[in-house]
């Protein structure tokens, strides 16, 4: 079936007002409106072909290429603007906004206002060295934050004088607008929703009502924090509009790398390098640790690589309780520059050692003989 011409749907001359098109349309729109027609079928079909008119009418550019090209020009439903996003070239802010508005409006509530929300929150970036990380404690922080004007008590106007009600939504904060058999209530544009106008604005907070002040506390870290660790304090982040509970700081922790130590949880990793002659004999060392030193013994035939493990003397553990452990990874170190009578003995070593001595080399050899039979 072919489509009717849009100005015959909304019967007005094609070279019509913008303001003779929405008359005709809220005329139509109320008529056909299924709320008016129950049960009718036709009404249905008849309130869909004059929406679709409306929106190619309505629009500026659409109106031309229609004028144009006719049917071909590809306006109508789902061109363009669709659905419920405007009407006469407004657009809504969001979902949420769009049907707060039109049910506000269509059932003659004026508009909802929305629930109190939140403040903000605030994060503070916490800096600290793996010492201050184990040890944990309190610390004093300083940020800045909003706070209410001192000078005004918030109320943004200069002291002496008063906000007054707003002349564009008489204090109600918003503004009806109609479209169609709509009506939509919108955030005034004159006092933002606040509902008063400051004509004398306060000289401290420029009649915002709010400053921006450093405020210093003394918080307390868990022993064993890490990176990428958060630590929430509660109500210390911004206001909220309208007398909302405040938002939350968030200090985010940072560990610095060590100079020694690597971490892995509550763990510690160290590298402890140890020369060829301990390691082949044995014997004690000593391995630092965050709060001084730990002995390990190192067994006769060490290998480089080969770790051990120290308990207790790594971190706290912020999960759970008792602290990691310290791994200490064994680093055998071969002298670079030996004098004559060092390579004299460590030939007659040589000569006293078989292959049999060294198990890794033993094993290669074993698998090089394998590998070319």
């Amino acid at each position: 079936m072919a489509k009717r011409d849009y100005y015959d749907v909304l019967g007005v001359p094609k070279g019509a007002s913008e303001d003779d098109i929405k008359k005709a349309y809220r005329t139509l729109a109320k008529k056909y409106h299924p709320d008016m027609n129950p049960g009718d079928k036709s009404s249905e079909e008849k309130i869909k072909e004059v929406n679709e008119a409306y929106e190619t009418l309505s629009d500026p550019q659409k109106r031309r290429a229609y004028d144009t090209f006719g049917h071909a020009a590809g306006g109508g439903a789902g061109a363009g603007r669709g659905g419920f996003e405007g009407f006469g070239g407004e657009t809504f802010s969001g979902v949420g906004d769009m049907f707060e508005d039109l049910l506000g409006g269509f059932f003659g509530g004026g508009g909802r206002r929305r629930s109190r929300q939140r403040g903000e929150d605030l994060r503070y970036d916490l800096d600290l060295s793996l010492e201050e990380a184990a040890a944990g404690g309190e610390r004093k922080i300083t940020f800045e934050r909003t706070e209410l004007c001192g000078t005004c008590d918030g109320a943004g106007a200069k002291p002496g004088t008063h906000p007054k009600t707003c002349p564009t939504c008489n204090g109600r904060g918003q503004v009806h607008v109609s479209h169609g058999f709509f009506a939509i209530s919108r955030t005034c544009h004159k006092c933002h929703g606040r509902g008063q106008v400051i004509e004398a604005p306060c000289p401290n907070c420029r009649g915002s009502g709010y400053v921006k002040v450093e405020r210093t506390l003394t918080v307390k870290v868990p022993a064993g924090v890490d990176s990428g660790m958060r630590v929430r304090l509660p109500g210390e982040g911004e206001p909220a509009e309208g007398g909302g509970p405040r938002g939350d700081l968030y200090l985010a922790v940072t560990v610095r790398k060590h100079e020694l130590f690597d971490r892995d949880g509550p763990d510690l990793l160290l590298d402890l390098p140890v020369v060829f002659t301990v390691a082949a004999t044995g014997g004690e060392m000593e391995a630092p640790t965050l709060n001084g030193s730990g002995r390990l013994k190192v067994p006769a035939g060490t290998q480089s690589g080969q770790i051990f493990r120290l308990r207790g003397l790594g971190l706290p553990s912020v999960e759970h309780h008792g602290h990691g452990d310290l791994l200490v990874k064994v680093i055998v170190e071969i002298p670079r520059r030996l004098s004559a009578r060092q390579k004299e003995l460590l030939k007659e070593f040589e000569k006293e050692s078989s292959l049999g001595d060294y198990d890794a080399a033993r094993t290669f050899e074993e698998k090089v003989r394998r590998y070319k039979k």
